[in-house]
């Protein structure tokens, strides 16, 4: 919200108590008193984050009253301040969102047991918040403890959405399926779940259920499917449900007919164990999909058997969200489905559908907004089997497209121009050519052109990944355009140092950068010294930094909390010729200064 905003809002409340003043007692009510009455009111109607973090800067008052109004939190990084700031800050918040380690640590960038624990996170709201209802975390260390304290501490809790978290297993998942009554949603998301030989799915509570979300696709141990089955059917809100591949084909047909109401089904493994024996008849697949008439978003798709996929069909036109990422499709088996799909908004798969494949998304998809392709090899030293045409396709056929992520080895800049220009509502664009500085796959030039003229073209981009063969060039002109980013992420790219101070210098909005492999060095990292304070974090591994320069940062901005480490240093290497490297630095602002759980390979600066 821009600040004339904010005044204009002050000014329609004075006008509000000028033109409706309060009525005359005995005791006139203080005015400040009213004016946080009135605001309180006014700001049950900002629902935005980051509105309300700007309301909250207007003055004393309005921090204390939009305190007092806030019933939902985010917390983009839990080291940016303690819990107890939190319950003090904030007394009446029934939804908390917690993010722990950063984002490279989903490739395997970071030690496991850097930190990011939830033990004194959820200490510290079942003292202050026994009215919590929701708790979604994301990276974050999650012990069976945690969870059991949680499914106590909080008799109303209904949401628990744990993504890409690790630490706990099923006996932690089976005390929350059984202490917390209420229980709406329950999302097990790209998560590490180990596997304790509990049956966690019979611990729910006999009876009717409030279950409408359960998703546990990424739980690698077998269920109790009769228990499953009963779960379901005593759960008539059941709107999202998401299996594993445990769940075979003819076990997702049961609870398919079972649950015709649901709008978004995880399909587990898509392949069937029929024999044939005694003469029984395989399931109707196809009647199943038919039956559910709600269903919008399929995913799943394990294991996945060709000869199945057209039972689908039924759903096609309905879909609005289709994801293939599990599924190693080939074009043939994959054409004669998505050519059903018109009403595709987020489509996600891997690249085995080819080039071919994204042609023929392209033609169809005419509505698609949201398009990320996942490498079926992830080696730098694989082809791979899209490239530039695909995404030239794409950009000629989906112009309504606001975000993708794409992984290939082959692009070229006339593909990535292409697409600037045919697609300019888009607000995320995520290139990812795999492989170390791999140039324009036709000229072998730069790919400078080409993310040039995404950051001049698209106007709303908020978020851009950058990769292959680039110049200082590149970064010049994102520091010149890019002037809404605020998630950059680098990797293999960049000639020198100024490529850094371009983006420093040119990206006012940019609250979380994150490079690795790159020749960027003190020099760069000094530069963005005005910055550091207004950013949420910097990640920069595999450059070119030196002890010495964090450890400016660090004496210069006491906000700014400095971390060095490697991926596996735990020894001392002080005597060795590379002791002042820094393979690994992680800053982040923080309002309560540097963590306590630091593990000894992290030297805080």
């Amino acid at each position: 919200m821009a600040e004339e905003d904010l005044s204009e809002m002050a000014n329609d409340v004075e006008r509000h108590l000028k033109l409706d003043p309060p009525k005359p007692s005995s005791s006139p009510p203080c005015p400040s008193h009213v004016l946080e009455n009135v605001l309180e009111n006014v700001l049950k109607f900002l629902t935005s984050k980051r509105d309300r973090n700007a309301v909250s800067l207007v003055s004393r008052s309005w921090h204390h009253v939009e305190a007092q109004t806030r019933f939902e939190v985010f917390i983009g990084n839990c080291y940016s301040l303690s819990p107890a700031r939190l319950t003090r800050r904030f007394t009446r918040v029934r939804s908390l969102f917690l993010k722990g380690k950063p984002r490279f640590a989903d490739f395997n960038l970071m030690p496991p047991d850097w930190g990011a624990q939830f033990a004194p996170w959820v200490a510290a709201t079942a003292k202050a918040y026994p009215w919590l209802e929701k708790v979604s975390l994301k990276r974050m260390f999650v012990s069976d403890d945690d969870l059991a304290l949680l499914a106590v501490s909080f008799p109303g809790f209904k949401e628990l959405v744990l993504l890409c978290c690790e630490g706990f297993g099923t006996s932690g998942v089976a005390v929350v399926a059984n202490k917390c009554r209420q229980l709406k949603v329950l999302d097990l998301i790209e998560s590490e779940v180990t596997d304790d030989e509990v049956d966690w799915i019979s611990c729910f509570p006999e009876g009717e259920t409030h279950l409408e979300s359960l998703s546990f696709d990424c739980v690698e141990s077998p269920i109790n499917f009769k228990a499953l089955e009963g779960l379901v059917v005593r759960s008539p809100c059941l709107k999202k449900l998401r299996t594993n591949r445990f769940v075979s084909l003819e076990e997702l047909h049961t609870l398919m007919v079972r649950a015709p109401q649901l709008t978004s089904l995880g399909t587990g493994a898509f392949s069937s164990t029929h024999d044939g024996a005694q003469g029984e008849q395989e399931p109707d697949y196809a009647s199943a999909f038919r039956a559910c008439r709600s269903l919008v978003c399929l995913s799943g798709f394990r294991e996945l058997t060709a000869e199945y996929l057209p039972a689908i069909s039924p759903v096609c036109a309905n879909l609005t969200s289709l994801n293939f990422s599990y599924a190693n499709i080939s074009p043939d088996v994959f054409k004669p489905i998505i050519r059903n799909c018109h009403n595709i908004r987020v489509f996600w798969a891997l690249d085995s559908i080819c080039d071919e494949g994204l042609q023929a998304l392209a033609e169809t998809c005419k509505e698609l907004r949201e398009l990320r392709i996942f490498p079926f090899d992830p080696s730098e030293d694989s082809e791979g089997p899209v490239s530039g045409l695909g995404l030239q396709a794409i950009s000629e056929g989906c112009k309504k497209l606001e975000s993708i992520l794409y992984f290939c080895q082959r692009m070229t800049n006339v593909a990535v121009t292409a697409m600037s220009e045919n697609c300019p509502q888009l607000t995320v664009f995520r290139l990812c050519i795999m492989g170390r500085h791999r140039p324009d796959h036709v000229t072998g030039k730069p790919m400078d052109d080409g993310f040039g003229a995404i950051v001049k073209n698209c106007k709303k981009l908020t978020r851009l990944a950058v990769s292959g063969l680039l110049t200082d060039q590149a970064f010049s002109l994102i520091g010149e355009y890019g002037k809404l980013i605020r998630t950059l992420s680098v990797a293999f790219a960049g000639d020198s140092d100024m490529g850094l101070r371009y983006i420093l210098e040119g990206c006012p909005k940019l609250e979380k950068l994150e490079i690795r492999d790159s020749p960027f060095g003190d020099v760069g990292l000094r530069s963005g010294m005005h910055r550091y304070n207004d950013m949420r974090f910097v990640w920069m591994s595999s450059c070119r930094l030196s002890r010495g320069a964090c450890r400016d940062i660090a004496h210069t901005l006491p906000s700014v909390v400095v971390e060095a480490f490697g991926s596996d240093d735990d020894d001392d290497d002080d005597d060795d010729d590379n002791a002042d490297y820094v393979e690994t630095l992680y800053m982040y602002r923080s309002l309560d200064g540097p963590r306590k759980d630091a593990p000894k390979f992290v030297t805080i600066l």
